[in-house]
């Protein structure tokens, strides 16, 4: 038995016993506990419940890319490229790098965790087994990169319009790429752009969204984060649901950027911007230094009202928000 096929086993929430999987598996009891052991150092709080055998603390659903196609309007569906549901990839984003030319435009990838998952600045995505939602789309573009301002703050809205469509209500948006919680960070952003910069390029949009942390895992993480669970009373959607739910929105949001650059998400964004008005200090290429936000401009910078009353246009750099 494979660690994919022992946790659709527990999957239900249910306790299973060791000798009923060893039974159904043929191979020993034994065996079942050190892939036991696999799915709990990778993170899956499974509980053991003497002779009653494991369960989880909770039911989850395994991905299924059938299930999540079903689930999207055909139109929609009918878009899609390459889409696949993997059991394990080192990053669902390395993994499209990779296929490079011979991806098809809206190709999705969705891994049920990764090894090597990855945020901004190259930080490690941390991306535990059946419990969090792993996804990267490939977009191609007829324009070069100058006409792609704004896309990570895009995808922002994207995903803030799948929340609500799932009635996940509590998150906002911090300059460039986070979606936060009142209790840490909800989701991450990465785009990654290849091509020519007068174009044609293209761009994986990889997004990484929370919908149960342990304790073990919160600690891990080494900063405040949230979950779906938090926001929901502890239920958290089905994840083929925000699957299906997230790629319908970046299918038909994408074509709006298409068409509408950042223009046509700019009033969006101010709605869910926490960085407006608050007091930040910032650091990057342009030093170190404090200001107010001042919401974003139109290629998607980050604008800070300084101590003099003017405005400085950020593009990159690591904000936090001061405390009083």
């Amino acid at each position: 038995m494979q660690p994919a096929q022992l946790l659709s086993a527990l999957a239900a929430g249910e306790p299973v016993s060791g000798a009923g999987l060893a039974a159904q598996t043929g191979i020993t009891r034994a065996a079942i506990w050190k892939q036991i052991e696999v799915l709990r150092a990778r993170g899956v709080p499974i509980e053991a419940q003497g002779a009653a055998g494991y369960r989880l603390p909770w039911p989850l659903q395994m991905l299924d890319a059938e299930k999540i196609r079903a689930a999207m309007p055909a139109p929609l569906a009918q878009q899609l490229g390459a889409f696949e549901v993997h059991w394990e990839l080192d990053s669902t984003s390395s993994e499209l790098q990779r296929r490079g030319a011979t991806a098809a435009d809206f190709s999705m990838l969705l891994a049920e965790t990764q090894t090597a998952g990855r945020g901004r600045r190259g930080r490690p995505w941390l991306s535990p087994p059946g419990l969090n939602l792993y996804l990267s789309c490939l977009k191609r573009f007829d324009h070069g990169f100058a006409a792609l301002g704004g896309l990570s703050l895009a995808i922002g809205v994207i995903v803030m319009r799948t929340l609500k469509t799932l009635g996940v209500a509590g998150a906002g948006l911090k300059w460039p790429n986070d979606l936060l919680a009142a209790d840490g960070k909800l989701g991450g952003i990465l785009v990654e752009l290849s091509g020519e910069y007068q174009g044609p390029c293209a761009a994986i949009i990889g997004i990484g969204l929370n919908l149960r942390l342990t304790p073990a895992l919160r600690e891990q993480a080494g900063q405040p984060a949230s979950d779906m669970a938090a926001l929901t009373n502890d239920s958290p959607p089905d994840r083929n649901r925000v699957a299906a739910t997230l790629i319908s929105a970046l299918i038909e949001g994408l074509h709006q950027f298409e068409r509408d650059g950042f223009a046509g998400f700019a009033n969006e964004y101010a709605l869910h911007d926490l960085l407006k008005d608050q007091p930040l200090q910032l650091s990057g290429a342009l030093g170190l230094f404090d200001g107010i936000g001042a919401g974003v401009d139109d290629r998607g910078a980050l604008q800070v009202r300084m101590s003099d009353g003017s405005v400085r246009q950020v593009d990159s750099a690591e904000v936090t928000v001061r405390r009083a």
